[in-house]
């Protein structure tokens, strides 16, 4: 579905974005890409997307090279920035307009979409909040229904009912066919969402694995002491000692994604090489 080779990337002047990066991503999966800010999360989907073009190396979608942006690769795959423009047109009419190019597009299921994130269909775009925009926008690119769809912080913007609403909506679309890629700082909004995570630090892809490996390897909670626990990283709270530790003897725990990525990110290396290791019992 998505093959990245070699790739290198950084801007003019700057510090390399990325260097001799692979990664595949195959379709049936929902993936949540993370990182903090400056670490590429936005460079690496715009690249997937053939709308930053590297140094060396290439980004293949479904076999083709997306900087060449064959209109076969397009019309198969949707991308919504971080930041939208939203045209002087109602939803209804962006649609019609915008509809054409995407041969899979059905006006029937963006209606739905509208409906489900309570967007009136007959209003100006440009006149209405961001929210209402980001709506629109994604209600469109799910109506695309392509085999590639790429989202960049989709959940800005959206008050609490709409985000449920928007998991509900990205839960539903999912297939065998079908990638998601969706990027964001709003960590616990992919918590429950996403079954493949991927976390970018220090411009690597430092976790690739599936929220079952994750909870194969890890167990989560709160603890009144970690004393003799192999502990990997932890938080103080009001509750207790928020902790991520080794699992070593098979049970599960529910993955708290925001102390996965806060570890992960404040630099713990035990932590990326528990993930990484071969086994996830002693």
């Amino acid at each position: 579905m998505i093959q990245i080779e070699n790739l290198d990337f950084w801007y003019k002047k700057g510090k390399p974005v990325f260097k001799g990066l692979n990664l595949t991503l195959n379709p049936g999966h929902i993936y949540g890409l993370l990182g903090k800010n400056g670490a590429g999360k936005s460079t690496l989907l715009k690249s997937i997307a053939g709308l930053a073009f590297p140094v060396s190396g290439k980004c293949l979608v479904n076999g083709m090279n997306s900087a060449k942006r064959p209109v076969s690769m397009l019309e198969d795959m949707f991308f919504i920035p971080e930041d939208i423009y939203a045209p002087a047109l109602t939803p209804e009419q962006f649609a019609r307009n915008t509809g054409g190019f995407y041969p899979k597009f059905s006006i029937t299921d963006f209606y739905g979409n509208l409906k489900t994130l309570d967007v009136d269909p007959e209003l100006i775009m440009s006149r209405q909040s961001y929210g209402q925009q980001k709506k629109v926008m994604i209600a469109f690119a799910l109506a695309t229904n392509t085999s590639v769809l790429i989202m960049d912080e989709p959940t800005n913007g959206l008050d609490i009912p709409s985000k449920v609403q928007f998991r509900k909506l990205i839960a539903s679309l999912l297939n065998e066919e079908r990638c998601v890629i969706i990027s964001t700082h709003q960590v616990r909004d992919l918590e429950s969402l996403i079954d493949t995570l991927l976390i970018l630090d220090e411009h690597q892809i430092v976790v690739n694995m599936s929220v079952d490996e994750v909870t194969e390897k890890l167990i989560f909670g709160v603890f009144d002491d970690t004393g003799g626990m192999k502990v990997l990283y932890e938080e103080e709270t009001m509750r207790g000692r928020h902790a991520i530790i080794q699992n070593t003897s098979g049970k599960y725990s529910k993955m708290d994604l925001e102390l996965l990525f806060n570890g992960i990110t404040t630099g713990s290396k035990q932590l990326v090489e528990t993930l990484n290791s071969g086994g996830s019992h002693e």
